[in-house]
């Protein structure tokens, strides 16, 4: 039966690295339903004493806040009302509505108090979103026909538009005219008029029917933003925001405010208030769909995109600083913040509330429809406070919240972390690091290629929940992304520097001979984290953009760093080079080069590894050209390939050790005496001779890695083909190119002397350069200061025997030196079972991080 290879069964993990912890607190407890289940909750808001809401039916329901009884009902709009806004200190209520109308009602007297037409009157379509600014006394309108309207309330605005409409003619004391909802039928050709009576509303049953007594104010062109967005204005929320829990801060003479406005062209728009209009400030590209909900805390801005995502601003910084995934694909389509919690309400029907640490604290099923509207509110006593909601269920339901100590949003809350065979709470670093690994995205297999995929994109995905701007870029056909990412620092003085930080996403295959527990499953035992890829360079990858994180969130990232993570580290970077030639332009130019590919060479001692060696790796075939003989029938008579093979290699070596290859060692670097004494302090640490140690490092060698041969392997074959594994690792200043060759020249010229009839075949199949870091430079000084204050020791200045390929090439590519920080200790285990890596090396790896990140702030690429 012929072999079948069966597809991946992985199961991906969700891609939000936001921990579900369900302990921390209750979901809120229901205290009530309101409500119409035919009719959808479109709007809300509510007072001490009233909750408003608006809907489909045209009225504005106004409910009792004590005894949950419908008390009135707001009438005189002839379309859905889509959003509802306070003014406190005025005691009224804003309603916007598809009639293309703002109306305005007492909040006391439940009587309309003024209508409001829009610039283009029903020109501007549905009026979607509305904020209040208590400072200016002015009311924003967000339009469908993309414009941002607004219209002032103080004495002088009202006179003064008042004086404008007399003196145009256009002054009513009445509503309107609607060219539809006041049109007559189509056979008696009459214009419409406010005699057509197509409404019948009974003043027994409602308040506020309008009757003609209620000034309408027309908002003059000059109050008007056209194209504001290119698409819809969904939402908009007011900086500083005077909602309730948000802070509610009060009003400060001489306070800026701002207006901030979510729309569907994917962005959200600063405006600096002033009080004869707006100035754009900054926009925000959110990349996730239309921009749906909007709310504001302190100078932090949440917005709720189509796709299930809220990405987290920063009003100081002008950045971003997370995204959070709810659920994707869903669309959040309100959101509410008390204190610390933010509420996410989705079209599923869930809430989720989020802390400080963006950690998902509780979700429920609210409601059995899409969730519209929410709004937190707080008794006359600020002793209760409750979260209300509205859906397409047709029910407003209440909830009660209990507001916890005000913590700092812009702050990533660390949490312990306690492991055990059992269990492990984890923080962000360490959960995001157990979704990453669950992954099995061994390069090498090529049943595990969609795995990789998988594992580059849920890493995109981390890292733009993490703060950064993620894409992927394409390699070669069939092969695995790469992974860009970048951490936009805060613009200071000087120009940013920029640092790339390089990783790869793939792992060495596991087998689960010799494993202790699931490879692919992290476990904690004994301080370690076990796992494939935790310490070989998942969990590195983690740490440092974990770092990344908490420094743009607390506004203390000066650097932009640029995460460059590949997908076939193990397998000779195939297409990576490509790739970058390709795509250079959308990484930018880069003033350092970091990364963290390797291990400390102890266990206690923290290092710095400053050179690597290179490596050309070749395979040598000798073939007879026909098939496989017996050996019982052509043993002595067939010149046989695997002699020649054994002949072939052996030329490769002298009697003392040392590589026979012509003029291989002409150009090998002598050892300096610094070196020499760095090896002597390095042979006391390690309790090996410095000789070994510099025979690893910094001497090249030849490795023959297997011999392999055609047929079926058994004792009475004299294979047709032989094939051998052979590999070179050099040092500086051995020129690769010229290496490669040499031993290409070498096994033929050698082959060529047997005068055999058998075939000799060479191939290079992959290489990589050297690599010797700048120990004087400043950016190596940084990192060794960086180290030297969280591990209060000096580090140890290591090198390695083995090769990245990538880093040459990049230090190269970019022009700019190349740092290597290796997190793991010398039992880490990488590429063995029981993979590991400690949980404070771990975190301390990430303090490192930060620190160094924060001293690059102040180092600048050369002025040319």
């Amino acid at each position: 039966m012929a072999n079948v290879s069966l597809p991946s069964t992985t199961v991906v993990p969700h891609p939000s690295v936001s921990r579900p912890i369900r302990s921390a607190a209750p979901p809120p407890r229901l205290l009530h339903s309101l409500g119409d289940e035919n009719r959808s909750v479109l709007s809300l808001m509510a007072n001490a004493n009233h909750i408003f809401t608006g809907g489909q039916g045209k009225d504005i329901a106004v409910w009792d806040r004590h005894t949950f009884t419908l008390k009135t009902s707001l009438r005189g709009h002839n379309g859905s009302i889509l959003a509802l806004e306070l003014a406190e200190e005025k005691g009224w209520l804003f309603s916007a509505s598809g009639d293309s109308t703002v109306r305005v009602w007492s909040t006391v007297t439940l009587l309309p108090v003024y209508i409001l037409n829009p610039y283009l009157e029903t020109g501007a379509g549905d009026l979607f979103s509305l904020a209040w600014n208590p400072a200016m006394q002015i009311i924003y309108i967000g339009c469908q026909n993309t414009s941002l309207q607004w219209q002032g309330f103080c004495k002088f605005q009202l006179d003064r538009r008042a004086e404008e409409q007399c003196g145009s003619g256009t002054s009513t004391p009445t509503r309107k005219v609607h060219k539809f909802f006041d049109s007559y039928p189509q056979y008696t050709h009459r214009p419409a008029d406010l005699q057509a009576n197509n409404f019948s509303v009974s003043p027994s049953t409602s308040q506020g029917a309008f009757v003609g007594t209620n000034p309408s104010i027309n908002i003059s062109a000059t109050n008007v933003i056209d194209s504001a967005h290119f698409g819809y204005i969904y939402c908009m929320a007011l900086l500083p925001s005077t909602r309730e829990g948000t802070g509610h801060l009060a009003q400060k003479p001489g306070q800026n405010y701002y207006l901030v406005t979510g729309s569907g062209d994917e962005t959200v728009k600063i405006w600096c208030c002033n009080p004869s209009g707006l100035n754009m400030m900054h926009s925000f590209d959110c990349q996730h769909g239309a921009v749906l909900s909007i709310v504001a805390s302190g100078e932090t801005i949440y917005a709720g995109c189509q796709d299930g995502h809220v990405k987290v601003l920063d009003f100081e910084t002008l950045t971003l600083v997370r995204s959070i995934i709810v659920q994707e694909n869903v669309d959040v389509l309100s959101l509410s913040i008390m204190q610390s919690d933010l509420y996410t309400c989705s079209a599923n029907g869930h809430i989720q509330r989020w802390s400080s640490s963006f950690d998902c604290t509780a979700s429920w099923q609210a409601h059995d429809g899409i969730v519209l509207s929410s709004v937190v509110s707080c008794s006359s006593d600020r002793k209760s406070f409750c979260l209300i909601t509205g859906a397409n269920d047709g029910f407003v339901k209440v909830w009660a919240i209990i507001p916890k100590a005000e913590d700092n949003l812009s702050q990533l809350r660390e949490v312990s972390t306690l492991i055990s065979d059992s269990d492990v709470t984890q923080d962000t670093m360490t959960y995001a690091l157990s979704k990453f690994v669950s992954i099995p995205s061994v390069s090498s297999d090529p049943s595990h290629r969609e795995d990789c995929r998988q594992a580059a994109i849920w890493l995109k995905k981390g890292l733009n929940q993490l703060g950064a701007q993620s894409a992927l870029l394409p390699t070669h056909e069939a092969g695995s992304p790469l992974v860009l990412g970048t951490f936009h620092g805060t613009q200071g003085k000087h120009p940013k520097p920029r640092i790339l930080f390089y990783g790869h996403y793939d792992v060495i295959s596991a087998p689960p001979k010799g494993w202790d527990t699931d490879p692919f499953v992290v476990s904690g035992r004994n301080g370690y984290l076990y796992g494939r890829g935790v310490t070989d360079d998942k969990g590195p990858i983690m740490a440092v953009a974990c770092a990344a994180a908490e420094l743009l969130q607390n506004r203390a990232l000066g650097v932009d760093l640029v995460f460059l993570i590949e997908g076939e580290e193990e397998t000779g970077s195939t297409g990576f080079v490509d790739a970058i030639k390709e795509h250079k332009h959308l990484i930018g130019n880069i003033d350092a080069i970091l990364l963290s590919n390797s291990t400390w060479i102890s266990e206690h001692h923290p290092c710095i590894t400053y050179g690597l060696r290179g490596v050309v790796h070749s395979t040598v075939e000798i073939a007879s050209g026909v098939p496989d003989l017996h050996s019982g029938v052509e043993g002595g008579a067939a010149p046989e390939p695997m002699f020649d093979m054994i002949r072939l290699l052996a030329t490769l070596m002298c009697g003392e050790g040392k590589v026979a290859i012509p003029d291989f060692y002409n150009h090998v670097r002598h050892q300096t005496e610094a070196e020499k004494q760095l090896y002597d302090v390095l042979s006391n640490v390690t309790q090996k001779p410095a000789s070994v140690l510099s025979s690893r490092w910094s001497e090249p060698s030849l490795t023959v890695h297997n011999i392999d041969v055609s047929g079926p392997r058994n004792s009475t074959v004299i294979p047709g083909k032989v094939t051998a594994k052979v590999s070179l690792r050099i040092v500086p200043d051995q020129d690769l190119e010229t290496i490669a060759q040499s031993l290409v020249n070498h096994l033929r010229g050698s082959f060529d002397k047997f005068r055999s009839p058998n075939q000799l075949s060479v191939s290079i199949d992959r290489t990589a350069d050297w690599w010797l870091g700048n120990l004087d430079g400043p950016w190596f000084k940084a990192l060794k200061t960086a180290v030297h204050d969280e591990w209060n020791v000096e580090p140890l200045l290591i090198r390695e025997g083995g090769s990245v390929p990538s880093i040459p090439y990049l230090e190269k590519e970019f022009g700019c030196p190349a740092l290597h920080l290796p997190l793991g200790q010398s039992t880490d285990q990488a590429h063995l079972p029981n993979e590991r890596i400690s949980l404070n090396n771990l975190a301390k790896g990430k303090s490192v991080i930060k620190r160094f990140l924060s001293i690059a702030t102040n180092l600048h690429a050369p002025t040319e």
